[in-house]
Parts: structure tokens; sequence; C-alpha cells
């Protein structure tokens, strides 16, 4: 029987190609899709990755012959690809690896109004469907297929966002943005076109094998180019994509990364202001900063745990203004719960616009405490570490414990969290402190408990 256990991830389809997965395959992920989604039309994008055009089409063909509408929006973003189902009303499906190596490709599915489709709302049945179908045969096209057609909305998705963060108004600033040679470099000329903005364009040629580096800004090494050329230039800062454009990364006027923690307290301070008492969703491995920065704007923090699928649910459950993780993805009611990394950006192009101030003096109120940034030990027996770390802690006087993701422990002041990677044989542990000596002590005890 067919096994789609390597590409079959927890929120979406992933794995290299062709030798994982081919176009064969992705005609039967879309007639699945249809399927199990109930969908009489669909909308499709894809990245600049040399297979992308191949697979999507061939998922289009698949829908279609069960009956669905195709709507193809061709090169997009992935948070274009949610606008286009937002605005558009339609499940979707989006081709992408997003920061992965230039041999893998991928499937980002929702429904319409850009509702996740994870393994617990979807994602499992259209697997269970996929593998039988590998084996048994694809069922008979039915008998009107549907049509598949091109629109391009790259327009009405700038369009979107600039409703949204108004930019007319803010002085004069120079912007160096690193695309990574993806999708950032489709989407950033049309957003800023005609704003206050000098932009100094770095790899947006749209290219798949990734000439440069990595599209993948949370790797330090990733965002050295960015760096120097903010320094050299003298820049107001400079903003990093990843492959497929939804995440967002931020370095202030001297080169210096701004945590996303900082920039999702900055962003929920803004929002709070355009709407007060709001909720404002945080995964626990945010800084202490946002909670706190929430309820001094009158809001209300709720934490959650990582990962794309959670936040969206809380949101959707909260009616939160307002999400933010660790990672860089950022999550806007405006923009139907999805995360997009270009409104974030705005935001801080925004805030940073309205003031004289730099970048460095303006988010140093949102980064208050020391952090370890994410740290991975590859282990034999992640369960049994996890259990070694909690027997070390669970008696000392003025800590707390708690397992809502992970092992999450909290003193006074400071705190940390170990959480299993679910495709790696690793544990990750995030500390934060409220100085350094602090953090890097409490770093140190925890690792060694973890590395044995």
């Amino acid at each position: 029987m067919t096994d789609l256990s390597q590409i079959v991830k927890a929120y979406d389809v992933r794995g290299v190609v062709p030798t994982q997965w081919d176009e064969p395959l992705a005609e039967l992920f879309g007639a699945a899709f249809v399927e199990v989604t109930a969908a009489d039309a669909i909308v499709i994008g894809h990245d600049m990755r040399p297979s992308s055009p191949g697979l999507s089409g061939a998922f289009a063909r698949g829908a279609a012959a069960r009956g669905a509408d195709v709507t193809e929006i061709g090169l997009c973003s992935t948070d274009e690809l949610y606008f286009a189902s937002g605005s558009l009303g339609l499940p979707g499906a989006m081709f992408t690896a997003s920061h992965n190596p230039a041999q893998y490709n991928g499937i980002k599915m929702c429904r319409a109004g850009a509702a996740p489709v994870g393994q617990d709302t979807g994602l499992a049945d259209i697997r269970a469907l996929v593998e039988r179908w590998s084996d048994e045969g694809a069922p008979e096209p039915v008998a009107e297929p549907g049509t598949i057609t091109q629109r391009d909305v790259l327009g009405d998705y700038a369009a979107h966002l600039r409703g949204l963060v108004d930019l007319s108004g803010i002085r004069p600033l120079k912007v160096v943005v690193d695309a990574g040679n993806g999708m950032g470099g489709h989407t950033v000329p049309t957003v800023f076109e005609g704003l206050p903005l000098e932009l100094d364009a770095m790899y947006f040629e749209l290219d798949g094998s990734f000439p440069n580096h990595e599209a993948n800004p949370l790797d330090p090494k990733n965002i050295v180019d960015l760096q120097a050329r903010v320094r050299e230039t003298g820049a107001d800062l400079g903003l990093a994509f990843d492959g497929d454009a939804d995440r967002c990364f931020v370095v202030d006027e001297n080169g210096d990364p701004v945590s996303p923690s900082a920039i999702t307290a900055l962003v929920a301070a803004r929002e709070l202001a355009k709407h007060p008492g709001g909720t404002v969703i945080h995964n626990l491995i945010t800084s202490w900063s946002v909670p706190e920065v929430v309820k001094e704007n009158g809001g209300n923090p709720v934490r959650t745990r990582v990962g794309h699928s959670f936040i969206k649910e809380e949101m959707a459950t909260t009616g939160a203004i307002f999400g933010g993780e660790h990672s860089a993805h950022y999550y806007f009611r405006d923009f139907w719960n999805a995360d997009t990394g270009m409104l974030a950006a705005m935001h801080v192009l925004a805030a940073l616009g309205g003031q004289q101030g730099p970048l460095s003096q303006l988010v140093a109120q949102y980064d208050r405490y020391a952090a370890s940034g994410e740290i991975n030990s590859t282990v034999d027996d992640q369960t049994g570490r996890l259990a070694a770390i909690k027997t070390a802690y669970e008696s000392r006087d003025g800590v707390t414990l708690d397992e809502l993701d992970g092992l999450t422990v909290t003193a006074d002041n400071w705190w940390f969290n170990v959480r299993a990677s679910n495709t790696e044989p690793l544990l990750r542990l995030n500390v934060e402190a409220r100085d350094t000596a602090t953090a890097d002590r409490v770093r140190d005890e925890a690792l060694a408990i973890i590395r044995g």
C-alpha cells in the first residue's frame, strides 16, 4: 500500500520532487482536495520553484476532473493565495516548500476564507483518499468536469494591504529588502509602488535554485548580506522574506536583527489602538514583553501552542485582532486570520515613518529581556530527556511547570521551554531572563540535562 507518511506533515504536504512525490500524485491530491472540501470551485497559486508550475497544473487537472472550477493565479506568495481564498470565498492550494532547498516542493491547503487545512481539519482525510486511489486507481472523472481559468490578483492583494495600513503620509524611508530569490521579489514592487520609500532590492530575481543563500531568514547566516547592505548604505531598516514570502524578518538601521517578539509587541500596540480592548494571541515562546505590552495597551493576551493551526483556531474562537509567533509568523483578523509577513512589514514602516527616531530606539521599548534564541539538541530519547528535566525542576521552590506545549519551566526572573520536534530527533530549547547572565546560566543548566 502507498505510504505518504514521509510527505504529509501536520499542516501541509512537503517532500523531494520527483523521488517522494510527482505530478501524477499531485493530480490525485487535487481530486482528493475537492472531494474532502466538497468544493465546486477552488483557487491555486504557486511559487518560483522549477517544479511548481507542473505540480500545480496537475493538481488543477485533478480538481477539475472532480467537477470543480479552478482559478489559477499563477506566481504568488503564500499570503497572496490566502488573500485570493479570502476575497473570492474559495478553498485554496499553494504550491511551495517555503524555505526548504530547491529539490523540495509542497502544498499548503485551506478552506474558503483561508481557514487552515491540517491533520484534524481535512488533511488526514485527503491523505487517506490519495493512498487509496494510488493503489486502486483514480475514480472516473465526473460527467461534467470543471473549467480551468487564469486570473491575476496581485494588484487587488496590494490594494487590500494598503487599505489596512496607510503609508502615504509617512516620512521618506530608505529600506533594503532581501527577497532571497523568492516570492517577495514578485510582491514587494507592486505593494510598495508609489509609496514614500526608497527601495534597495536584493535578490529579487525569481530563482527556485536559491543561488545567493537559502530563503530562510530565521538562520542568521542568511541575513548577513542584508545586514551588510543596510550598514553600507545608511538605510533606515532592512526586511528579509522567506521563500514563499509569508514570513518577514526585520533588521534595524545598525543592521541588528529585531526579534519577532518585539515586532509582535509593536504590531499588537498598533492594532489595539484601532481595536481597543481586543484580544491578541501569542505562542508560548514569545517574550514576556508581548503579554506585558498587550496589557499596557488595554488588550487581552492569550497564550497558545506553537503552530499556525493552533493560532488560527484560537483567533477564530476568541475573535482576536492579531497573533504573533517567535518564528515571524504574524496573523491578522483583517486578513482572514491568516499570516502575512508583508502586512507586518507595513506596520513596522508605518510606525517608523510616523515618528523621527531610528528603528533601534523605537523597538527598544518592546525588547525588554535577554533571550537565548532557539537551540536544537539531537537526542535519542525525546520523552526520556523531557522527563529528566521535569524531575530536575518540579520540586524547586518558586518554580512552576506547565505542559501546554512540551515543558515550560517558569521562575520569577527567568523561564524556559523545551519542545520535541515533530519531524526530527531534536529537542528545541528557548530561554528568557531579566538579564544576560541569568539567561546564560539557565541555558547551560538546561542543556546539561537535555544532552545528558
